[in-house]
């Protein structure tokens, strides 16, 4: 070895630089990443304090029979919400006292008419900076607690509201929408996954399933696209159902939990949408009622006009059909992050990315299974079948899947099977405890989801985007201008049904103002295609936020990464989207 020369000597500066470069990289960083959230909610206060809202109107034309009593109505002139009061309010720069109420009102053929009239304000773009500071912080630094916390500190801010804890999280979590989520997703999904980890449940469900049903990874995904078309109550109880039930199995045959979630998330909403014995037909009814139109006149004619449009789904008809491609490896375009997952899973066995954060504990094994407890398929199957009988029995009797109802009467049978089966309550308890602690993470971002959709509905996304829409549009555009603005709503607030409140009482008047100035033949048919545009596009946008309850439960349930499952499936979810716009603007050019 040659001995080094002066010229080969290495500089003591050199060196020292080489040292801390690898460090300063890292902390230039941490210091953009706080100088970023700094601009954020800069630009927040800025807003709130210095731009007024623009205040809109908003009325839902309502069948007399629907009102209980008609006394409670106000003549439109003494409500204070005339177009004349708004003006004021806008000009002066202050709120209603009144923002919602049902009126009365004479139209020109004599008639009385009632309508709910409600003002919403928003901010013009600025209505949609909380939601896109959220989506945009997901999708670059990969972490969505920090991310849905800042984008409700900035929707707070735009508001007003300065003291964030006492003004927005406090109230937010004190509601019976936060205490829902909280026994729902916390101690009930919580406690049950704890003791199926405890008793080893899934595992020998998986087992079992294995043995009789599934012989590969293509049979494992089918399994799972049959549960989410068995489970068409749609939403949030199809994803957990499925979810949990078919995860244990899919993992054993190396499914990566990208593809899993794709398939549970997307037999959700979309089933919803096709299979409509659920509550979507009755809520949705009473916002699409357009006065003069005979098909739309009663409620009996308002859900028969939801089933019939239902063929129109082209979104969730190409999304239910292309999970199924998937399921039989059929798949035509996945994008390349899909198909690496699908690689990686398979050739290597690792379901998730290697530096993935999965937002459900890890499948139980052996070593977890408490002490001289033999697990047997019946501890997983009997609290499924009464989980799955207790929604669907509840859903005909009541006309609402009662959710809490069926995991309470789940947590209760799984744990009597196993203290029935020889478990001690202290190693019981140990489960639950275990299991409320694997869903805290989770529980805590799905309610910032719903904390920041609230305050982007306050802020006045979805009204921002509508009056964008205006009345002056070629007739052939509207469904695709609708489906467009309608994915903006619902992928913005995380919401579906909120997107439904506010897209529907626009769009099928504005729908019906076209079809009869610009003189189509087909009046009906424009109407449900239009109509079918708003249901699908906020099915879709729902579908692919980072911030909806769906997208959340999909990850949690399936034991994967809220981002990759975002990231993933929003290429396959696209091409469904493209194919149903193509679809609906053919139908409305051939045929109206």
């Amino acid at each position: 070895m040659l001995p080094q020369t002066d010229h080969q000597q290495s500089d003591p500066g050199q060196d020292a630089t080489e040292e801390i470069a690898p460090q300063a990289v890292p902390l230039l960083r941490r210091i953009a990443f706080l100088g970023a959230i700094a601009v954020v909610l800069l630009v927040s206060l800025f807003v709130g304090q210095s731009i007024s809202p623009i205040w809109v109107v908003q009325d839902v034309v309502l069948d007399s029979g629907e009102i209980d009593d008609l006394s409670l109505s106000v003549p439109l002139e003494d409500s204070g919400l005339t177009d004349e009061d708004i003006k004021k309010h806008q000009a002066d720069d202050t709120t209603p006292e009144v923002t919602s109420l049902l009126v009365s009102r004479m139209t020109q053929s004599g008639e009385r008419q009632y309508v709910r009239r409600t003002t919403t304000p928003h901010y013009g773009i600025w209505s949609l900076f909380p939601a896109l500071v959220a989506i945009v912080s997901c999708w670059v630094f990969r972490e969505p607690l920090t991310s849905l916390l800042l984008g409700t500190i900035s929707g707070a801010f735009i508001l007003g509201q300065i003291d964030v804890l006492d003004q927005v999280l406090l109230p937010s979590m004190a509601t019976v929408k936060a205490a829902g989520i909280l026994l729902l997703y916390l101690w009930l999904l919580g406690g049950l996954l704890g003791i199926w980890a405890q008793t080893g449940t899934a595992q020998a469900f998986a087992e079992w399933v294995s043995r009789t049903f599934v012989k590969g990874p293509r049979t494992a995904k089918l399994a799972a696209w049959c549960l989410g078309i068995l489970f068409f109550q749609g939403g949030t109880i199809s994803t957990v159902l499925v979810g949990t039930a078919v995860r244990p199995v899919s993992d054993k045959q190396n499914i990566s939990h990208e593809e899993l979630s794709y398939i549970v998330d997307s037999t959700a909403s979309p089933i919803a949408c096709l299979i409509a014995f659920n509550a979507w037909p009755g809520y949705i009814q009473a916002l699409i009622y357009v006065p003069g139109i005979a098909y739309l006149a009663s409620e009996h004619d308002r859900i028969q006009f939801f089933f019939q449009a239902l063929p129109l789904s082209f979104y969730a008809i190409f999304a239910v059909l292309g999970t199924f491609l998937l399921a039989i490896d059929r798949a035509p375009i996945l994008g390349k992050r899909f198909r690496e997952a699908i690689v990686r899973a398979r050739e290597t066995g690792q379901l998730d990315r290697p530096d993935a954060s999965p937002m459900a504990f890890d499948s139980p094994d052996a070593k977890k299974i408490a002490p001289h407890y033999k697990p047997h398929p019946i501890d997983f199957c009997l609290p499924i079948v009464l989980l799955t009988m207790v929604a669907v029995g509840s859903f005909y009797l009541t006309g609402t899947p009662q959710v809490r109802w069926a995991f309470a009467l789940a947590l209760i049978v799984a744990g009597s099977i196993a203290l029935l089966r020889g478990m001690s309550l202290q190693d019981l308890m140990a489960g639950v405890g275990s299991g409320l602690q694997s869903v805290v993470f989770a529980s805590l971002i799905l309610m910032l989801a719903v904390t920041l959709g609230d305050l982007t509905q306050k802020i006045g996304g979805g009204a921002f985007l509508v009056d964008l829409l205006g009345d002056s549009v070629p007739y052939w555009s509207l469904p695709g201008l609708l489906f467009v603005i309608t994915i903006g709503i619902a992928f913005s607030t995380g919401t579906s049904w909120g997107t439904f409140a506010v897209a529907f009482p626009l769009a099928m008047p504005l729908a019906l103002a076209l079809a009869t100035s610009q003189g189509l033949s087909n009046e009906s048919l424009y109407l449900s295609v239009c109509f079918a545009c708003v249901l699908n596009g906020s099915v879709f946008g729902d579908q692919c936020s980072p911030i909806s309850d769906t997208t959340v439960l999909s990850a949690m349930t399936t034991g994967a990464d809220l981002m990759d499952h975002v990231f993933t499936q929003i290429i396959p979810a696209s091409v469904a989207a493209l194919l149903a716009l193509a679809c609906w603007t053919l139908t409305v050019l051939v045929f109206c």
